[in-house]
């Protein structure tokens, strides 16, 4: 079965992908500084505090006696997180002895931080300007569905009625992996693609963010331009409205295609222009398995087989035709079954059995979420019997290979098929063998020199 091959990594991971003279620039920004320290883990950010004031290098030996004995694991994880992030940096002294010492820059943001407090990136404007802003409730079902639409043209679903503002390149660069294209024939979800929809849309949004900021370079954008802009987004107060005009050139290209994948919202007054973050942006530094972000659900599926969706969303619809068999759709309600078939279908395009339990149980609605199982155990045995059930038989290309005149034959053309890995199987009583197909035109050729 094929392994999922999209992986939602979190946003710090890429921050420590980065080249070092430009993880370095980051640190030039205390909110950067600020959004590292606080993804770190327990001990790393434990570790950063304690070498905060101090200036000389510290062996690695001498901080490895922080620990208890039983904890040297995670300290090894602590200090491998510190040295990926460059937040403290080797230094070899006299002796060739291992030390560590924080990194410049870092810590001179950070003092500077705790002993006089930090400023927000920006003011949010006055009440008097802005009026009346979206309510939370208002905010987050905006981001959702300026999300959904963004997923329906991603995926070139008949279901947009309306599309953003990316340039095709852009959203070539977004489907790239995700679907397939022949000639003359219309874009198809890859196996990548299949997969991708059936992720949460934390992982979905974080995996767009990674390759867009992955591809800035082609438009001629600094990525740690675009990385230190979406972490100091997530300093913003949600629901709050900021002055455009407080933006540079590259933040004010940045933030309207952020606005088309709901992470702000844009509005205009008589004079003024602003934008406002929600939730999604304001998460970004946390990282987004935040389960405060995460939807209510809508999915029952009976010990019948039978579903019920209760969800407007043609996302969703789209979704659960991956893998059922969609009867009808009423404004507020998707009625379909559970069907071998339509199962097939899914495994066929690269969706596993455990994928389709896991969407089954992150989206079940209230009522059944606080049930155990989620989903009748009937219907996931059956998913994973249905999916065991085709993988069952592995049809191979193969000749057969009988009526040697000679067990030394038998045996020689055994030995050949051995050595080059297309030997099947064989029957040395009845001087049987079976070989893979691509053997075929080489057996006849050794057999031939044999007479």
């Amino acid at each position: 079965m094929p392994q999922v091959r999209i992986v939602a990594k979190n946003f710090m991971d890429m921050v420590a992908a980065l080249p070092a003279m430009k993880l370095d620039k980051l640190y030039d920004s205390s909110f950067i500084c600020e959004a590292v320290l606080r993804s770190l883990p327990p001990l790393a950010k434990k570790y950063a505090l304690q070498l905060l004031f101090i200036d000389s290098p510290v062996g690695a030996k001498s901080m490895e006696e922080w620990v208890l004995a039983d904890g040297l694991s995670k300290h090894k994880v602590a200090i491998d997180k510190l040295l990926q992030l460059r937040v403290i940096l080797e230094v070899n002294d006299r002796k060739k002895e291992m030390s560590y010492k924080m990194n410049q820059k870092f810590q001179s943001n950070m003092q500077t931080y705790l002993i006089y407090g930090g400023t927000l990136p920006r003011e949010p404007m006055p009440s008097n300007i802005t009026v009346r802003l979206p309510t939370l409730e208002d905010l987050e079902a905006y981001a959702l569905e300026q999300w959904e639409c963004f997923l329906l043209q991603l995926i070139n679903s008949a279901q947009v009625e309306r599309s953003t503002s990316f340039h095709s390149s852009m959203m070539r660069v977004f489907q790239q992996g995700l679907l397939s294209a022949r000639e003359n024939e219309a874009p198809k979800l890859t196996e990548n693609g299949f997969q991708f929809l059936l992720m949460d849309t934390n992982a979905q949004l974080w995996y767009i963010i990674r390759e867009y900021i992955s591809s800035s370079e082609d438009r001629g954008v600094d990525p740690t331009d675009l990385i230190s802009f979406l972490l100091e987004l997530s300093f913003h107060a949600l629901g709050e409205a900021y002055n455009l005009n407080t933006l540079t050139d590259v933040q004010r290209s940045a933030i309207k295609d952020l606005a088309d994948l709901g992470l702000v919202k844009l509005q205009q007054g008589r004079k003024e222009s602003w934008f406002i973050p929600t939730k999604l942006a304001t998460n970004l530094s946390i990282g987004f398995s935040d389960s405060s972000s995460r939807k209510e659900g809508f999915v029952v599926v009976e010990t019948n087989f039978r579903m019920y969706a209760y969800s407007t969303s043609k996302l969703h619809c789209e979704i659960l035709r991956l893998f059922s068999r969609i009867e009808y759709q009423l404004p507020n309600l998707i009625v379909g079954a559970i069907t071998k078939e339509s199962l097939y279908n899914a495994f066929e395009n690269g969706i596993s059995a455990d994928q389709i339990i896991s969407f089954l149980q992150q989206n079940a609605h209230p009522r059944v979420a606080e049930k155990t199982p989620t989903v009748p155990e009937n219907v996931t045995d059956q998913i994973r019997l249905w999916e065991a059930d085709r993988n069952r038989v592995d049809l191979i290309p193969s000749h057969l290979y009988e009526d040697f005149p000679s067990k030394e034959l038998f045996e020689a053309c055994s030995d050949f098929a051995r050595e080059n890995g297309c030997l099947l199987w064989e029957d040395s009583k009845k001087m049987r063998v079976i070989v893979r197909g691509e053997l075929h035109q080489q057996m006849r050729d050794f057999l031939r020199r044999q007479r």
